[in-house]
């Protein structure tokens, strides 16, 4: 095998492919690209054998072949090399020379039928999503991703379908303390599709190749499986095997105090006042009058914070608590300038909003304080 290739290229291509391989590997091949070179580029390929990246490049082959080779090492070396420079890759007899301008490294390299792929199986549903969708989909739930490895069908985002007064497609994830769902139109082709859970490290891999793509990204789909083409790449991946709670249960209908707050000074007020909160608890008190919120918190090792933030609210005053760095994660996600809050008491799930209207809502369970 032998092909060059402009450094930039290959470097952004690797960035994307390396990130996949596990650092600590028990197989070596699973530490390994896949660089298979054909005609007119070369198809970069990494798995953890859950997740698989697979990235199609231009390059000049003058000898077509594969050979896989220790994919941390080589995205160092292509990074440590100098800018525009281009790059030659030639493999044979169990090694990799690279050369770049007046540097040249051999690599050990393994063979290419030791390399597993990830067999896709049949992906019956089949749907385009605009990257911005997706984008939108991802940053507004993933920060609910639950990491209590116990409870794994919870370490991803759940996506179904749904015939509300409109079809549409929704994404949820949470932890048990939080809940972060959004929803969409449907697509056309994904009536019918099954209920998935997307793993939290297939939505983490996504949204950073989703910087790259401004059109739509095509996602297939099993049962077990789901595949999204992304320009140059695609991202295929194993899916969660499980079942997803009945989050719907949990989202309250019949909270009737209504807090309507700027979500900046909110979020600015919240994350002064935390300062002095403790790690273990990090709980914040906010007491509700008319009009009148007081933030506080008292910590037995710091001492007290308190602060009083503008808003709207007319309903009978009450204290309640909150995790705060879970009110400042949804706080975070509210692009507008008003944020409804609606409340029903000190402990019951508190709804989160922007309005009736908007795609994201989310629910946060309050604290003891």
């Amino acid at each position: 095998m032998k092909a060059t290739i402009e450094r930039a290229i290959l470097l952004k291509a690797l960035g994307h492919i390396q990130s996949v391989v596990e650092r600590r590997n028990t197989i070596p091949i699973l530490s390994n690209v896949l660089i298979e070179a054909v005609e007119g580029g070369l198809r970069l390929m990494a798995t953890d054998l859950d997740l698989q990246v697979v990235e199609t490049i231009e390059a000049a082959v003058d000898t077509p072949g594969a050979t896989t080779v220790a994919a941390h090492t080589l995205f160092d070396i292509v990074r440590k090399l100098g800018e525009g420079s281009q790059v030659e890759l030639s493999a044979s007899e169990g090694k990799m020379q690279v050369i770049g301008g007046r540097a040249r490294f051999n690599l050990q390299t393994l063979p290419r039928e030791d390399f597993p792929v990830i067999a896709e199986g049949e992906l019956p549903t089949r749907f385009d999503l605009p990257a911005e969708t997706l984008k939108q989909i991802i940053d507004k739930t993933r920060f609910a991703i639950s990491t209590e490895e116990t409870r794994y069908y919870l370490n991803g985002i759940f996506l179904h379908v749904s015939d509300d007064t409109t079809p549409v497609l929704k994404a949820a994830a949470t932890d048990g303390h939080r809940l972060a769902r959004v929803t969409v139109p449907r697509p056309d082709g994904a009536e019918g599709m099954p209920d998935v859970i997307i793993p939290r490290k297939c939505v983490g891999e996504l949204r950073k190749l989703l910087d790259e793509v401004d059109g739509s990204v095509e996602v297939s789909l099993s049962p077990t499986k789901i595949r999204f083409g992304l320009g140059t790449a695609i991202l295929t991946s194993k899916l969660i095997d499980g079942t997803f709670p009945d989050y719907s249960r949990v989202i309250p209908t019949a909270n009737d105090k209504l807090l309507k707050i700027d979500p900046r000074s909110f979020e600015e007020g919240v994350d002064r006042v935390a300062t002095i909160a403790s790690e273990k608890t990090r709980a914040v008190k906010m007491s509700l009058d008319r009009d009148k919120i007081t933030l506080s918190v008292t910590s037995p090792e710091n001492g007290t914070a308190a602060e009083e933030v503008p808003g709207d609210y007319a309903s009978a005053s009450f204290d309640i608590g909150f995790n705060a760095r879970y009110l400042l994660d949804i706080l975070g996600q509210i692009d507008g300038d008003l944020v409804e809050v609606h409340l029903a008491d000190a402990a019951a799930p508190t709804l989160i909003r922007e309005n009736d209207k908007a795609p994201a809502l989310y629910v946060l369970m309050p604290m003891r304080v």
